[in-house]
Order: C-alpha cells, then sequence, then structure tokens
C-alpha cells in the first residue's frame, strides 16, 4: 500500500500542483467471511467481488442472500496532513456499512449506485494503521428497491472502492457521490450551443473563503471555452456554483455517425494561484426529441432507435465485471450494430455509461423498481421507507450519470402491478423528481399492463415488455399489437422494451418448432424464427420510437428451471461466457450493422441432418451471396432488404457436407454437415 501510495503522489506531483485531488484505488488484499463466520480473518479477495459466482450461477435458488465482512488495512500517509479523507464505493450490493477503526462511518442502503463516506475523523494521520471494515448484505429488505427481480441479486463488493484525499476546500464529492460537476444543454442547435456549469464547492474551512472557480472546454487540441467567477464559499457548508457558456457552431454528438465529445474541466483556484482541487467531465452536445408519429429523432434527423438490453453479469464472475469485460460487451453490442441500449434493471458500471458515450450508443438508464410480471409477488409497497429508498436512488443515478452524452432517457419503472398498493401515484411523484433534476431529458417506463391503465400515461415516453410467439401467441401477433395500440393510444409514443426467445446452442431440430418457455426444450432456430418475425414487425413501423431485443447477452437467473441448464435466461443473443453468437445475432447484424462486410449460414450448429434435401440460410449485409457444396456452386441469390439469401431445395449426400457461402471481398463462411445413412 505504501508503495502504492508513493508512486501515485510522485505521478500526481509531477502533472498537478499540490493542491489537486489524489485518488488511489484500494481494491487489493482485502479479508472477506461471511457473518457467521467469527472465527479467524477470512480468506483474501481482491475487488470487484461477488460471493455468489458460485452458488447462484449454479442455479441454486437459495443461493447466499445474507451478510458478508470485507476488512482491510489502510495507511494514510503523513503527507496528507491538512486534507479530508473520503472512501469512494462503486457499488456495493445492497446495504454496506462502514467501519473505520471500529467506529460507524456510514451507511448506503441500494445496490448499484456509488457512494462516498468522509472517514477524516476516524482515521490515525501519523502513518499508523488503519482497520476498514465494510459489512454488506444482500438479503431482501421491504424498504429498498428492487424487492423482485428475473435476475440474480449478487452479493458483496462487486464494484472498486478508492481513497480520495482533497484540499478542504474541494468540488464535493458527497454530492449524492456525483463528479460535482453538472453541465446542463439549455439549447442546442447546430448554430450555437448554450451550457451552464453548475459546480457544487464543499467548504471544510473554519471561515467562508474566497476563491475562483475556473471553467475550461477543450475540443481535444485546444481550450476553446475558458471562464471564470469568483465565489465565497460559507465555512462547513456546500455552495452550489454556476458559469455560463455559449459555443458557436459547435461539432454534435451524433451517434454512431460520429460521437464527439468535448471535456469540460472545472477548477478551484485559491487566491495564491494554486489549483485547490479539479474535475474533468465529458461534454457531448446533441438535441433530440420523440414524436407519437415519428419517433426518435436526434439532431434533427429521424433515428429509430434499435437496441438491446443487458445485464451486468456474465459466466464464473456473476456481476464482478472488471474494466476488460464492460469494453467486450460494448464491443459486441458495436458489432452486431445496434445504436441504442437499455440497462437493464438498474444502474450500471459508471465505465460503461463511458464506453457508450465513446461508441455513440444511445441509453435508457434506469432506476430498480421492478415488478415482473409472471411472479405473484410485487415491486411496490406503500412504505413511507420504500419511497424515500426510491427517490434516494433516483437522484443517486441522475446526479451520478448527469453528464454522459450517450444518455437520454431515465427509466422509472419495469412490469409494476397496480392492484391492491396502487403504485401509479408514487410513478407521478418519481417522474417529476427526474425533471426537477434534469429538465434536459425524458422519462420512460417499461410497462406489462393493458394500454389503458393509467400507469403508462405518466412516463414522457412509454414502452412494452411483449413476447408475443414465446409466452402464448404468435411471432406474428405483435405487428397487430402495435397497430392496434397506436391508433387507441395516439398520443402515446410507442416503444418495445423488451421481446425475446429462448435458445440453447446444444438443441438443434430439423423443422421450425417453438419450445416451451419454462421447459428444457429451446431450439436455436425457433429463437432465429421469432427475430426475424419480431423485427420486420418493429422496422415496418416508423412510430415505434425504440426496441429493444431482451437480451443480448444469456445472464443469471438462479430460480429458473429451463433450456440446457438451470440458473440461465437464455433468452440472449451471445451465450453467457460470451464465445458464442447466436444465429439470431448474425440476423441482426446483416440488419444494422453495414460497416463490416460478412456472410453468415445459419443453422449450423445442427450438424447431424437427417433430411437429404434442406434450405440453407445465409444472413449478409452484402447484396449477393454465391453458396457451394462440396466445392462445387449452387448458384448465387441475391440478399432480400433483411439481409437473407435462401438456397432452396439443397440435396445432401450421405456422410459430410461441407457448405460454403461468399461475396466479392468478403470473408468466406463455411459449415459441414453430416447427413445419417
Amino acid at each position: 500500500m505504501k508503495k502504492l501510495i508513493a508512486t501515485a503522489l510522485l505521478l500526481l506531483g509531477a502533472l498537478h500542483t499540490w493542491g489537486e485531488r489524489i485518488t488511489v484505488p484500494v481494491n487489493d488484499n482485502w479479508r472477506f467471511r461471511f457473518a457467521h463466520q467469527v472465527n479467524g480473518e477470512g480468506r483474501r479477495v481482491d475487488l470487484p467481488h461477488t460471493w455468489n459466482a458460485g452458488d447462484a450461477l449454479a442455479g441454486n435458488p437459495d443461493y447466499y442472500r445474507g451478510t458478508g465482512v470485507y476488512r482491510r488495512q489502510l495507511e494514510i500517509p503523513k503527507e496528507w496532513e491538512g486534507k479530508r479523507i473520503f472512501l469512494r464505493f462503486e457499488g456495493a450490493n445492497e446495504i454496506a456499512t462502514v467501519f473505520v477503526n471500529d467506529r460507524f462511518a456510514g451507511e448506503h442502503r441500494g445496490g448499484y449506485t456509488a457512494f462516498v463516506t468522509d472517514i477524516t475523523d476516524l482515521i490515525d494521520r501519523n502513518g499508523g494503521k488503519n482497520m476498514l471494515t465494510v459489512k454488506v448484505n444482500n438479503a431482501l429488505n421491504l424498504d429498498i428497491m428492487p424487492l423482485v427481480g428475473d435476475f440474480n441479486m449478487y452479493g458483496g463488493l462487486y464494484r472498486g472502492v478508492s481513497l480520495v484525499a482533497v484540499d478542504p476546500l474541494h468540488i464535493s464529492l458527497t454530492d449524492h457521490a456525483s463528479p460535482g460537476v453538472y453541465l446542463t444543454q439549455r439549447s442546442v442547435s447546430r448554430e450555437k450551443a448554450e451550457v451552464s456549469a453548475g459546480v457544487s464547492v464543499s467548504n471544510f474551512n473554519e471561515s467562508d473563503t474566497d476563491a475562483t472557480l475556473r471553467i475550461t472546454v477543450s475540443d481535444g487540441k485546444r481550450d476553446i471555452i475558458d471562464r471564470a467567477v469568483p465565489i465565497r464559499a460559507a465555512a462547513d457548508s456546500m455552495t452550489r456554483a454556476q458559469v455560463d457558456f455559449t459555443i458557436e457552431k459547435p461539432r454534435l454528438w451524433e451517434g454512431r455517425r460520429d460521437p464527439f465529445i468535448y471535456t469540460a474541466t472545472a477548477r478551484i483556484v485559491l487566491a495564491d494561484g494554486t489549483v485547490a482541487d479539479s474535475v474533468s467531465q465529458p461534454l457531448g452536445l446533441r438535441y433530440f426529441s420523440v414524436t407519437p408519429d415519428e419517433g426518435f429523432s436526434l439532431n434533427g434527423i429521424k433515428l429509430p432507435l434499435r437496441g438491446v438490453n443487458r445485464h451486468q453479469d456474465r459466466a464464473e464472475r456473476g456481476n464482478a465485471l472488471l474494466p476488460e469485460h464492460h469494453r467486450e460487451d460494448a464491443a459486441i453490442i458495436e458489432e452486431i450494430g445496434a445504436n441504442a441500449v437499455r440497462l437493464a434493471h438498474y444502474p450500471q458500471a459508471d465505465e460503461f455509461y463511458s464506453e457508450m458515450d465513446r461508441r455513440g450508443i444511445v441509453v435508457w438508464a434506469e432506476i430498480p423498481f421492478i415488478g415482473p410480471g409472471g411472479y405473484n409477488d410485487r415491486g411496490f409497497n406503500d412504505l413511507p421507507a420504500f419511497k424515500e429508498n426510491g427517490r434516494q436512488q433516483l437522484r443517486e443515478l441522475i446526479r451520478q450519470n448527469y453528464n454522459h452524452p450517450a444518455i437520454c432517457f431515465w427509466g422509472i419503472f419495469n412490469e409494476l402491478k397496480t392492484h391492491g398498493d396502487n403504485p401509479t401515484p408514487y410513478v407521478a411523484e418519481l417522474n417529476t423528481i427526474a425533471h426537477e433534476e434534469d429538465s434536459t431529458r425524458l422519462t420512460t417506463a417499461a410497462s406489462f399492463l393493458g394500454a389503458s391503465d393509467p400507469i403508462n400515461g405518466v412516463t414522457d415516453l412509454i414502452a412494452w415488455n411483449q413476447y408475443f410467439g414465446w409466452y402464448g401467441g404468435s411471432a406474428d401477433d405483435l405487428g397487430r399489437w402495435f397497430d392496434a395500440t397506436h391508433a387507441a393510444f395516439p398520443q402515446y409514443c410507442i416503444g418495445l422494451s423488451e421481446y425475446g426467445a429462448g435458445a440453447s446452442v446444444y438443441h438443434q431440430q430439423d423443422s421450425v418448432k417453438p419450445g416451451i418457455a419454462s421447459g428444457w426444450w429451446h431450439p436455436e432456430n425457433y429463437q432465429t424464427y421469432y427475430h426475424i418475425t419480431n423485427w420486420k414487425a418493429i422496422n415496418e413501423r416508423p412510430y415505434v420510437w425504440g426496441s429493444f431485443v431482451w437480451n443480448l447477452f444469456d445472464f443469471g437467473a438462479a430460480h429458473r428451471t429451463e433450456g440446457d441448464r438451470p440458473g440461465i435466461n437464455d433468452k440472449g443473443l451471445v451465450t453467457f461466457d460470451r464465445k458464442t453468437r447466436k444465429d439470431a445475432f448474425y440476423f441482426y447484424k446483416a440488419n444494422w450493422n453495414k460497416d463490416e462486410p460478412f456472410v453468415y449460414i445459419a443453422n449450423r450448429r445442427h450438424e447431424r441432418r437427417s433430411n437429404a434435401v434442406t434450405d440453407v440460410t445465409v444472413f449478409t449485409n452484402r447484396k449477393e451471396v454465391e453458396l457451394t457444396l462440396n466445392g462445387r456452386s449452387l448458384g448465387r441469390k441475391k440478399a432480400d432488404e433483411y439481409g437473407t439469401a435462401t438456397f432452396t431445395g439443397v440435396r445432401l449426400q450421405t456422410g459430410a457436407n461441407t457448405l460454403t457461402a461468399s461475396s466479392a471481398s468478403t470473408p468466406a463462411d463455411s459449415v459441414t454437415w453430416h447427413l445419417a445413412e
């Protein structure tokens, strides 16, 4: 730890003046035990860590939901004398209680947002060792969101922890664990952008302090904005200061086409010219709108949002993801060609929002106000403490992620029931809070109720979770449902927040027959058929403001007993370990990704064949495909408007059959199928 801090001090001393903040990760060398294990120090773990990577992912519905204890020594260097010392936790599920030297330091209730604890008055400043203890509880609590969920509630310190040292006068760390800088886009056009930079300033000095707030904006080459205003920070309090500026002829954040981001930096400058603190934030200038008939537009250009949902877990690690895991998921979203993502059903890691900023992918971010429609449990209790926790989590979501240009929508709820304790008035309250916190973005929600239910009209936009063809009905029903709903409620901006079907890459069949949603047979080719049918219905209706496949990745759900093994929701287009893209993935890639030439033979994993005559389907984003069988050309086919070329009546020979699909200047794709005698 001493070496790590010494290195950080040297690096920061070389880059900044002494007054600026120092941030040191403290993710290594923790000791972990369960609370009921009263003897011993526990075992060593490094963060991020969850204790449910084994039991929950093994499909044990009774995976451990209780209290785990994390302990670690902290050594505070003498050079930090006079600074305020904070701990920043990026995420702990779901109640985290913090102690320093066996003295209570703070508690946070909510598993998916960051929180900050001031430990200045609890530490030994003479270079002595300090014991940090964090007790984390992921048991069900009736006063904390979420109450239910069709996913695993992994426990632990599953995101990183940092030690932060700052000047007594600094940009606040404790304003709901936000960056302390709020870049509000008052008015944006291609001609001019008017921005207000609001900055929360904390002053721990014993007297009022005069300083200067300086805002600079860089385009990556030079500072194009440099504004400064005097501020007086009252003693022992938080002050809000504001600097307004205008950028002429701004370069806009254009989504996938050009995700350009300025960098805005706020500095607190003392009277002697010393920089006491600084914080840099992304500034992606854009404007957007949604109408009931035309859907979503970005910077005045219509842009139907074709997206996916994402859960933040994966095989073997649960939700304890490293930065490279977030980057890999972001790259797969980019590969499929999606231009939007719904981050279900809770706030996700800051690294992932930043990846979406950089890649130009529009984000729907939401709080964990969840009531899975298929379960008897409810997602809402009309308890004062529960409602206050929801207000807290919404404010944390918005303030912590206020400056991410990719976020265009704040999600308020998912699949709430309205009988019994009716959550509609409370949803309206949350909707009001969202607009008070952020007047520049739209609110939305994911409903599963009939369109006439009043809860659907509370948020600015509404979307539905619809599984026609999987949980009842036919895949052909989606288009009819869209049209009937749009006709009956023309004032609604209608989206599709979830649609999908389960699929195992091990379940193959000759004909296209549906699997059983709650059973053990989830054939891959039916998932492909389901998505082809649903996507056509979506694509033909320009009023649909956004659609989001459920889900991009298989994810953990310990209570599920279906598919090829228990504990997995297999509706993903990609397997839980991210190693295999299912056939439906390539159908969407053919429709959404026009930049990466490819051909892909579908039904490839159905290697053992019993029918000598079969159709061969190829997905591609090229105009034409040639198919060969054992080196003999079967001719060329033009791909239809949905990136599909079908070769009918292909006759296989007994034994091995090698099929190769190719298109000019595009890597060929080959499969080998075996026909039984």
